[in-house]
């Protein structure tokens, strides 16, 4: 059995470092836009380029985001996802950045929305799942603090796994 989890850690720590590659693409690629627009006249097109960067880099802090918590939960900690505890706390990080990432693509959508009406629907559309993820969100973390107080012991060890990433 420890062959079997030694390998699912090996393969978690084989997406993480190609969620890490694909975030540092989005940069670099992100960069090469951004720099095509600052020499370009400063007008709305080069607006425009610097919001689509601005949304490109939002994609690779996600892939940033998900390669470190890969990391630190399933490799370095070696967490078992079952106590409400660790669960609220894995997914509290995947939805910081899922909000984050989903609010600039709605600005994103907002500025293109200028240029063409039609796209003002997609970005309030968005802005309103913005919305409900945060309230969605905000339900599990206050429905699972009830299920904390039922096992404070799960609390104590997740603090104890904080101890090896120091």
């Amino acid at each position: 059995m420890k062959l079997v989890l030694g390998l699912y850690s090996a393969i978690h720590a084989l997406m993480a470092g190609l969620f890490g590659i694909a975030a540092l693409m989005l940069i670099a690629i992100a960069a090469r836009v951004a720099w095509e627009a600052f020499g370009s006249s400063l007008d709305a097109s080069s607006a425009e380029a610097i919001i689509e960067a601005m949304g490109l880099l939002a994609a690779a802090v996600v892939a940033l985001q998900i390669s470190q918590t890969i990391a630190e939960e399933e490799v370095i900690r070696d967490a078992h996802i079952s106590a409400p505890t660790r669960v609220r706390r894995f997914l509290s990080r995947f939805m910081v950045v899922i909000v984050v990432a989903v609010a600039i693509e709605a600005l994103v959508a907002t500025f293109k929305a200028r240029e063409d009406p039609q796209l003002l629907l997609y970005a309030a559309a968005t802005l309103c799942a913005v919305g409900v993820i945060l309230a969605g969100w905000g339900l599990f973390v206050r429905l699972n603090r009830y299920a904390e107080e039922l096992e404070p012991e799960a609390m104590a060890e997740a603090k104890r796994e904080d101890a090896k990433l120091k």
